[in-house]
Formats: structure tokens, sequence, C-alpha cells
């Protein structure tokens, strides 16, 4: 397949999956490596589905729920993309080049005994929050209106065929529910290989989302994304990466928050030092006079952080 062609990869019942990742999954479609892949995505369960006409659902919402294959967790993920070339030990680079927004509202829950402080809010609470996509706002039901600045909540490769099905739910090495911010079109992530052709899906659109995603979710809303994906065997990573125009971001996820912060922090000084060649005290140093530690989310079993680094200070 020539790495110039841009695939197409609707949302559908087949091209679906209803909260899991399994490298057993077979690839929905497959591309050379450098090719670009335009993926749509759905974002809502059955109850989070609006009533009020006004608010349009895709025509193929209520099809996907009907019909595709369910696992453990919320999010609805299209793929797997199959990579050609990619093999267990690769990394996958995957640019996003740009995230659409495809309707015209989100949805926003608290649910009972989730959520970063579960006890301060034991009810049930929807909240579908209209989108005006021309201005790229989202309108808040206390007044008031919020910048959109739409991203994947999920992205990432097969996990390792011994893991099985896992849930969709806890981010791991492998990417997945990751739920950062900054992972925006203009960002370049690198997740490392686990299975022939990588097979990459992607969900949970985001809207907007502060760090932490607190009450359990963000403004979700169904997005497509444009991706360029490439393979790399010049590199060697055991978790996910990411860069900005401005910043290296590395990630951390683990059921303490601390030690999340410190795989954050350890990758970081790892990467100062293969770019800039920087011993580990050095790098370390480096990190505290001008890295940036996020709470990336405190909700997804596994919480995140991540750690951002300005390229300027290593140019």
């Amino acid at each position: 397949m020539d790495a110039k062609t841009v695939t197409k990869l609707a949302a559908t019942p087949e091209t679906v999956k209803w909260g899991f990742f399994d490298a057993a999954t077979p690839a929905a479609t497959r591309v050379a490596s450098g090719a670009e892949v335009v993926i749509e995505t759905i974002s809502g369960e059955p109850n989070c589905l609006p009533t009020d006409p006004v608010f349009g659902i895709l025509p193929e919402h209520r099809p996907i729920l009907e019909a595709c294959e369910r696992g453990a967790g919320p999010h609805f993920l299209t793929g797997p993309v199959y990579v050609e070339g990619a093999k267990p030990g690769d990394i996958l680079e995957v640019d996003i080049l740009d995230v659409v927004l495809r309707q015209n509202w989100g949805f926003n829950l608290i649910i009972p005994l989730l959520g970063t402080i579960p006890d301060d809010f034991p009810d049930y609470v929807l909240k579908i929050l209209p989108i005006d996509r021309q201005a790229g706002t989202v309108t808040l039901p206390w007044g008031g209106k919020l910048k959109l600045s739409p991203f994947f909540g999920v992205m990432g490769v097969a996990p390792p065929s011994n893991w099985g099905r896992i849930t969709s739910v806890v981010p791991r090495a492998m990417g997945g529910n990751m739920d950062n911010k900054e992972l925006v079109a203009g960002s370049r992530l690198y997740f490392p290989v686990f299975n022939e052709g990588a097979l990459f899906s992607v969900g949970d659109g985001h809207g907007v989302q502060g760090d932490g995603e607190v009450c359990i979710t963000a403004v979700e809303t169904a997005l497509t994304g444009r991706f360029r994906f490439s393979v790399r065997k010049d590199m060697q990573l055991t978790a996910p990466r990411a860069e900005t125009a401005t910043h290296y971001i590395t990630m951390g996820f683990d059921e303490d928050l601390d030690d999340a912060v410190k795989q954050s922090l350890r990758d970081m000084i790892r990467w100062i030092g293969q770019l800039r060649g920087l011993s580990k005290t050095d790098a370390y140093t480096l990190c505290s006079l001008a890295a940036d530690v996020h709470v990336t989310q405190t909700v997804n079993s596994a919480k995140g952080a991540h750690c951002m680094l300005p390229k300027s200070v290593l140019a």
C-alpha cells in the first residue's frame, strides 16, 4: 500500500470495540508505514444520549451500541490499525495531524463510587452540554462558555498477547486511557510495539478537560482524527512518550500517584540523556530547574502523571 494514500476508517459496528484492548482483535484496516488514516469515533453509552432533538445523534451511534463487540470498559474504540513492518520491540510513531468535532453536543457524568472524591458526590449526574463546532466552544449549564481543545482520551496499541483481553479503563505500557490533555492536533506520540502490526486503536473523544479529570469525565464527545503512522526501529521504550512543538512529554501510570510521578520523571531523565547526552545527575538537576510535573488524571484506577520539559532548554 502506498504510504501517501489516506485511508478512512469509519466508526461502524464492525470497526468499533466497546471497552477493551485485545491483541487477538482482527485489524480493521492495514496501512504502510508513513501512511495517513482518518479515523471516526463515537462517544456515549445508551444512558448518555440526549433526548432533546436539537442535539444530533450520529446515524451509526445506536447501531454500534446494539451490535459491536463489548468488553468491560465504557470507551468506544475504533480500530485496530495494522501498520505494516511493525514488529515487537519496535516503536510506533503516531503524528496527530488533525482533530475535528463530529457533533453539536457532549456530556459529563458524575458516577457514584467513582471520581477523585466519590464520598462527597454520591448521586448519578448527567449533563448534556451544547457544542458550537464553528466557534469551538461548549456552553456550561450555569452559563458561560469554555473554549474547546479537543483530544482523544484513549490512544494505544494492542497489549502483549499473554495479557488477554483487558479493560479500556486502565492506562498501561501500551497507552490506552491516558487522558492527557496535551495530546491535541500537532502532537506526536511514541508507543512500544508488542504485536505484529502494532494494532492501534483510538476513542474517548474529549472536547476539553482539566488536568485531573476529577469528576471522572471531561466533555465527552465524538471526534474524527487524522493520524500518520510510522514504524521506528531506532528507538527503545517501555512506556509511551510524546512531544509537541514546544515540549517533550513522558508519562507514568500507577495506583499510587507518587509512583506515577516517579515513572514519568525517570523516563524524562532517560530521554534527556538520549537527546543531549547529559548524565543522570545533570538531567535530574535540569528537571528540577525547568520541567513541570502535571497530574494527568486521578480517576482511571491507575492514576497518571506527565513530565513536561521545554524543548528550548536543550537547544
